[in-house]
């Protein structure tokens, strides 16, 4: 994980982000991420359809599970972007469990900046790294 946080939010692990094992499941904590990806746009004026001008599209995904959640869990999310190309960037999550006081995971997501009408790559707007920087 980064050092430079880029924006917290908190969540809570409802009913249906839980498995038949009782816990946490795998596929809701990419859901979670992607919550926490919109409200980090927001907070910059900015959606996925609409980041300075262009949309996004996610390249590549990793995800390292630490600890189990439960529902009712409170979990805290910090977000980091990095790696900025000429198309894209990397944005990686700290999931910490406020609850247990535990990590629960680390998300890596690749976003890359993308045209839907034309179905083609586009530059990262220079606007979004000012905004970034600042």
């Amino acid at each position: 994980m980064p050092d430079k946080i880029a924006f917290s939010t908190q969540l809570d692990i409802r009913i249906d982000d839980v498995n038949y094992g009782g816990h946490l499941s795998n596929d809701r904590v990419l859901s979670m991420v992607h919550e926490v990806r919109l409200r980090f746009f927001q907070s910059m004026g900015y959606s996925e359809l609409d980041l300075a001008g262009v949309s996004t599209i996610m390249a590549d995904t990793a995800i390292v599970y630490q600890s189990e959640g439960f529902q009712g869990d409170e979990i805290n999310v910090d977000v980091a972007i990095t790696d900025f190309t000429r198309v894209g960037f990397d944005l990686f999550y700290q999931l910490n469990n406020l609850t247990t006081g535990k990590a629960l995971a680390i998300v890596k997501t690749g976003i890359i900046c993308f045209d839907y009408e034309t179905r083609k790559v586009c530059e990262v707007p220079d606007a979004l790294k000012i905004k970034i920087d600042a």
